[in-house]
């Protein structure tokens, strides 16, 4: 079970991280962000509440890679813009999220944070999870990258989402916070910067 302890060198590692990558970052994101403002014709961030550490809610941000309108599950990639499209196979939509883990919502690594309607309505020993920050990156994100092609392939999307991937991110997010170790953590960026 991951530790106070870890858990403060975790938050010192995200933001030495962070404040060493972020200045590089911040003409490709400003550039990224014109470029997503033009494309969906909206303000080129995305923000939008979600579940963090403890069950708190906040804010997250994103890239804009869709226009206004109804979405829905298994549909996201199809209603995006071929450079919204390409912003979210390469995760580059996430980039933003880097001011997150800045003023301590979210962390590198960890569980991706979810709507309200999920991680806040968890029971038992799965609340376990609400002990980390939520991650731009973490293991259930690398098995469920392409988790919209899943569920473009599904006739009711919303039900297995909820039913078969949601109930397995729960075992690979408790795995995560009950086997944690700073090891895994840089193992989990690799991985992801490698796209395996």
């Amino acid at each position: 079970m991951i530790s106070k302890t870890q858990l403060k060198v975790k938050r010192i590692f995200d933001v030495a991280v962070v404040l060493v990558f972020l200045p590089l970052l911040i003409i490709p994101i400003l550039l990224l962000m014109l470029i997503a403002t033009i494309d969906t014709k909206q303000w080129g961030i995305y923000s939008q509440l979600r579940v963090g550490q403890y069950g708190k809610l906040f804010r997250i941000y994103k890239l804009r890679t869709l226009a206004d309108g109804a979405h829905q599950l298994g549909q996201l990639d199809h209603l995006a813009s071929s450079m919204g499209r390409f912003l979210r196979q390469s995760k580059l939509n996430e980039l933003p999220q880097l001011f997150n883990v800045l003023i301590g919502d979210m962390s590198l690594v960890g569980p991706r944070p979810d709507l309200q309607g999920f991680a806040d309505e968890l029971k038992g020993e799965d609340r376990i999870i609400l002990k980390v920050k939520p991650g731009i990156t973490g293991p259930a994100s690398l098995k469920y990258r392409h988790e919209e092609q899943l569920l473009a392939v599904r006739k009711d999307p919303e039900h297995y989402n909820r039913t078969i991937i949601w109930a397995d991110k729960v075992k690979i997010n408790k795995n995560y916070v009950q086997n944690y170790s700073f090891y895994l953590d840089l193992t989990l960026i690799l991985k992801s910067i490698l796209n395996k």
